[in-house]
């Protein structure tokens, strides 16, 4: 067990401005004894892998709801690998379409969550595949 809880920022790339969800979530995670920072809207992927490195967090969560989960996902976890992220979970949620899945996880996503996921399977998805930093 860690010494601290895991750590999620959970983030809203692109032009989406839908959080409702994303609040809804970062709330929740709370409330399930993880450590929560929540970017806003429109952070671009470099806003966001700054975030991360900045918080030093556990867990990259990335909320799209746009369609442009193609194009975001991607620069993100490129410019994670790039800045040495590799030991940050990164997952996303949204309106992610079956077809992409497969893409988005050779991208270097961990975990897909869609409509109807309660927090609960995300909580317990973060506890089984997350790894706090340093550890």
């Amino acid at each position: 067990m860690a010494d601290r809880p895991l750590k999620v920022l959970i983030a809203k790339p692109g032009l989406d401005g839908h959080d409702r969800g994303a609040k809804v979530l970062a709330r929740g995670l709370r409330d399930e004894g993880f450590e929560v920072v929540y970017t806003g809207l429109r952070q671009t992927p470099e806003m966001v892998v700054t975030a991360a490195l900045q918080e030093d967090v556990d867990v990259v969560g990335l909320s799209i709801l746009s369609g442009a989960h193609m194009t975001l996902v991607p620069r993100i976890t490129a410019l994670m690998r790039e800045r040495g992220l590799h030991d940050v979970l990164v997952t996303v949620g949204g309106i992610i379409p079956d077809d992409d899945v497969a893409e988005l996880r050779a991208q270097g996503v961990a975990g897909v969550f869609g409509p109807g996921t309660t927090i609960r399977e995300v909580a317990d998805f973060l506890r089984a595949n997350a790894t706090p930093r340093g550890a």
